[in-house]
């Protein structure tokens, strides 16, 4: 762009050749210029209705003073009520965690007064220097408000797996073969080789035997499902008792049995009567704990239950 300028003062107009560049550069300065000469006015104008105590000036003065502590004090309310949620999520997770950690202490079998989650844990330490403390900021607060909660929300997340895990281990302990089938008599062949009670020749014993009175109460070892209520050829009158996991106990040589298949049994609860049935020489319970079908020691889970 050229600008000419013409004067009397000058012999001869001048030429000036000025860029886009330098225009944009002065339209800049000028707007610059203007933000400065109008916060100086705004600035003075302050001083003056301070100074001076102009009414028209104060009462301007006292307006925007109080939009500004208007526009502050609803910031501040919406900075409360997001607190006020985040701090509602925390303490719905510290109540989830307290639930998770009585319940797991009972599991873990750790006395109520040794771990209490609904105290406040002691806390202390000797007082920092007055230089050394200063005042946290509402960034930092929320930042660290943050972080708590993630933590919180981490935390509750692995103890209810925890808790979750103990349920399943404490359901697998119950479905286990723990609980004598009968409470009175001996035991008159144990698990393992013997000589053969008709054969007098070595042969393996796949469970236990329990000798007492035709009639007397045997119950089930373990809770579960029965599965079979029949007569058979060598066993007599026998139960099986489907725990789960592949876990099986058998009741044998029954006088009678008391249940029927498909029902659900309890552990402790009676399911026939000691007999004489099958291959017998006289009044006993042949008691069996099979896996997948494969005969175990019974004494391995008897004396789990003591």
């Amino acid at each position: 762009m050229n600008i000419i300028i013409v004067s009397n003062k000058l012999a001869a107009p001048r030429s000036y050749n000025v860029s886009h560049s330098q225009i944009a550069m002065m339209g800049v300065g000028l707007v610059i210029a203007m933000f400065l000469f109008g916060s100086l006015m705004y600035a003075f104008t302050l001083r003056q209705a301070v100074d001076t105590k102009n009414p028209y000036l104060q009462s301007v003065l006292s307006g925007l003073t109080r939009k500004e502590s208007e526009k502050n004090q609803v910031m501040m309310r919406e900075n409360l009520n997001a607190l006020a949620v985040k701090l509602g999520e925390m303490q719905a997770r510290l109540m989830r965690i307290d639930a998770f950690g009585e319940r797991l202490s009972k599991a873990a079998g750790i006395k109520p007064t040794e771990f209490k989650f609904s105290e406040k844990p002691g806390r202390g330490g000797p007082s920092a220097d007055v230089k050394e403390q200063s005042d946290i900021t509402l960034e930092e607060f929320n930042r660290q408000l943050a972080e708590l909660s993630l933590l919180l929300e981490d935390r509750g997340d692995k103890l209810g797996v925890l808790d979750s895990m103990l349920m399943q281990e404490n359901l697998r302990k119950k479905s286990l073969p723990t609980v004598l089938p009968v409470t009175t008599g001996y035991h008159s062949s144990n698990y393992g080789y013997r000589l053969d009670p008709f054969s007098g020749r070595k042969a393996f014993h796949a469970g236990i035997d329990f000798v007492a009175p035709i009639g007397t109460s045997v119950t089930t070892a373990a809770g579960g499902v029965v599965v079979t209520s029949e007569a058979h050829g060598e066993y007599g009158n026998m139960v099986e008792v489907d725990h789960g996991n592949g876990l099986v106990s058998r009741y044998a040589h029954l006088s009678k049995s008391l249940v029927k298949p498909g029902d659900v049994v309890l552990k402790g609860q009676q399911i026939a009567q000691v007999g004489t049935t099958g291959r017998s020489t006289g009044a006993h319970l042949h008691f069996e704990v099979r896996e997948s079908g494969v005969a175990l020691n019974p004494r391995q889970f008897l004396q789990i239950g003591g």
